[in-house]
């Protein structure tokens, strides 16, 4: 089910249900999300929000990408789909007790080899990253007061027109001006987003998909 607040319940269910639809293992991972992560399955993004990131992943091809915040396991699975033969998924998070939901769904796609998972703070996981590392695709849905250092940390190491996802970046609109909200996830959020559209070493799109997605290209 769309996670967006911003589109109609019933176009968002049309457009759901006209895009590729989750598989045998992706329903399995939904399900197990929901009996096991129980209030906390609303952090798993939505099946419309993978079906965009799949596409988006399959063009790309990389060969190497980086995912912040892995919770258990469904866009890590869309990604490590579509890297490039070879390819390798880093995966940085702090819980093994969602991720290994993820592990197991994991190896029942196959994709399992492709994936390389760290139980550590992500900014520390990034540093130790070699300064010349080229990271084709990154994809942050961690801690919201963090998005800003992990971007730091992954533009520099992001190749010539490599992609970086940022995901919930429209917050149920609670980053407009006027919502009166002022929490730290609110303020970073919306630093991150004026902050953005303001660096010229990238070129930035924001979609109204799920809770809002940030696509950032970097420039050649």
């Amino acid at each position: 089910m769309s996670r967006s607040s911003f589109v109609r319940d019933d176009v968002a269910e049309y457009a759901e249900n006209h895009s590729t639809q989750p598989d045998e293992v992706q329903r399995a991972l939904i399900a197990a999300t929901h009996e096991k992560a129980d209030a906390f399955a609303g952090m798993q993004i939505g099946p419309d929000q993978g079906a965009f990131m799949s596409v988006l992943v399959a063009m790309l091809q990389p060969t190497f990408a980086v995912e912040v915040g892995t919770f258990t396991g469904y866009s890590s699975l869309c990604i490590a789909r579509g890297l490039a033969p070879g390819g390798t998924l880093l995966c940085c998070d702090i819980s093994d007790e969602w991720t290994s939901i993820g592990r197991e769904h994991w190896e029942m796609a196959g994709v399992a080899d492709r994936i390389d998972l760290v139980l550590a703070p992500a900014l520390e996981t990034l540093q130790a990253l070699p300064a010349e590392e080229s990271i084709d695709f990154a994809f942050i849905d961690a801690d919201k007061t963090g998005y800003r250092a992990y971007y730091e940390e992954i533009l520099p190491r992001l190749a010539p027109d490599g992609v970086i996802l940022f995901d919930n970046t429209l917050w149920f609109a609670q980053v407009l001006p006027d919502s009166g909200a002022d929490d730290d996830d609110t303020q970073a959020l919306r630093a991150l987003n004026d902050f953005l559209i303001t660096d010229d070493r990238v070129d930035v799109a924001q979609l109204t998909l799920g809770d809002g997605i940030t696509m950032v290209r970097r420039r050649g």
